[in-house]
């Protein structure tokens, strides 16, 4: 009877944090939508509702079973597709709710890429990359490291809460996207401004997204006794406070003493990205240093890579990619039990490394090969006229906040028939 009684309790400490980190694709939701221009801020949201329609439905039937079925070679999962075969035995909460948290995961991951394909991706083409992604992509390399018999996690890596399978994979697919798809039309030559339409959206997605990962963290323990709760949303909390923080300073000294937001936002999410693989293995101070470094990368990442004229227009691969790798080879530092710093020698840090870049390796070549196939399918990028006019008219036929007047006229200019009142 008390086994039961625990069992409940954690099962809903399970869908408590699972609801928590569906709540994040609001927070995606807002951020990317005030990060791109007016015409576009509907398209990005619509993108969310994709990962969380199509994504879900694809991690149920197929998903799921490759990432946490019967284990083939540490490579793969092989039953319970569509939730078929009732609990394994050795999980103690009800397989729905172990689904739950980590169906969000996955739209998680998808909605990191949304951000980098904004403004320039045909609808059709996203949601047609989001189920393959959400069923196939994620998953296979998600076993590597959850499963129990998973050649990573044989190995001893450590991501305690998706640094590399969530995070560093969704930032170097992100990348492979972008370079996929190219810049938007005007990005680097001057033309157009690129401007975010609305700074106040993008900062209550932020605060979102940073309220969602205590769950994010804190729920991989899948149980509400875990006496590392504690040490996981301090850690959470304080890593993005620090990466906020230096971000702040960051842009007070390069920008003439101008705080500037979006350095600010991507710094506290670098925080919580770095933090986000060692949450449960560091001490408060560790935390701290890993944001640190963490807003500090982020800032810079995100100089350079614009500087090679690739287009991310919320930094998802600065935030996520950089901060995905930094985070996991992190922990092979600072864990306490394991890690370099703290005498543990140089095995778990070669292990962090050499599964990271796997990682991110399967994310940024399996992605491009996926999104080249839809590209030369003719399904990626909409024509010149479609993207000049916005992605919200041409792929949705609605303004994000345009009358109906304003909005017939730039349906006029793409030839689509707008809604009536």
């Amino acid at each position: 009877m008390a086994a039961e009684v625990l069992a409940g309790i954690d099962t809903v400490w399970v869908v408590i944090t699972g609801a928590m980190v569906f709540l994040m694709e609001g927070g995606f939701a807002l951020l990317e939508a005030g990060l791109v221009r007016q015409k576009n801020a509907v398209s990005v949201m619509m993108k969310v509702f994709t990962d969380s329609t199509f994504g879900v439905l694809a991690f149920w039937a197929v998903g799921f079973a490759l990432m946490f079925g019967r284990d083939v070679g540490g490579f793969i999962g092989a039953s319970q597709f569509f939730l078929l075969g009732g609990n394994p035995p050795d999980l103690h909460i009800h397989i729905g709710a172990f689904w739950l948290f980590h169906v969000a995961f996955s739209i998680a991951a998808a909605s990191i890429i949304s951000g980098a394909v904004a403004e320039r991706i045909k609808f059709q083409g996203y949601l047609l990359f989001t189920i393959v992604l959400i069923a196939f992509l994620y998953p296979i390399q998600g076993h590597w490291v959850w499963a129990t018999n998973g050649w990573l996690a044989r190995m001893g890596f450590l991501d305690f809460a998706g640094g590399a399978v969530v995070h560093a994979f969704g930032g170097w697919s992100a990348l492979a996207a972008a370079l996929v798809l190219g810049p938007r039309i005007g990005r680097f030559d001057g033309t157009r401004n690129f401007a975010p339409h609305s700074w106040p959206l993008a900062l209550t997605g932020a605060f979102l997204l940073w309220f969602g990962w205590f769950g994010f963290n804190a729920g991989g323990t899948m149980a509400a006794g875990d006496p590392r709760i504690g040490l996981i949303t301090a850690n959470t909390m304080l890593a993005a406070a620090a990466g906020g923080a230096i971000s702040i300073v960051y842009s007070l000294i390069g920008r003439k003493g101008k705080a500037d937001p979006g350095l600010t936002v991507n710094g506290a999410l670098a925080g919580l990205v770095a933090i986000t693989p060692a949450c449960a293995y560091v001490t408060f101070t560790s935390a701290v240093i890993m944001g640190v470094v963490g807003g500090f990368l982020t800032s810079w990442a995100a100089g350079f890579i614009e500087s090679k004229m690739v287009d991310d227009p919320v930094g998802a691969v600065a935030v996520h990619g950089v901060n995905g790798l930094w985070g996991t080879m992190a922990v092979g530092l600072f864990a306490t039990q394991g890690g370099l710093f703290y005498g543990g020698g140089a095995h778990l840090l070669g292990v962090q490394v050499l599964g990271v870049a796997v990682i991110s390796a399967w994310g940024l070549v399996t992605t491009g090969l996926v999104l080249s196939i839809i590209k030369a399918a003719g399904l990626l990028r909409p024509s010149k006229k479609a993207e000049e006019a916005g992605m919200d008219l041409s792929m949705h036929n609605v303004a994000a906040y345009s009358d109906n007047q304003d909005q017939e006229a730039g349906a006029s200019r793409i030839n689509v028939v707008p809604k009536q009142p």
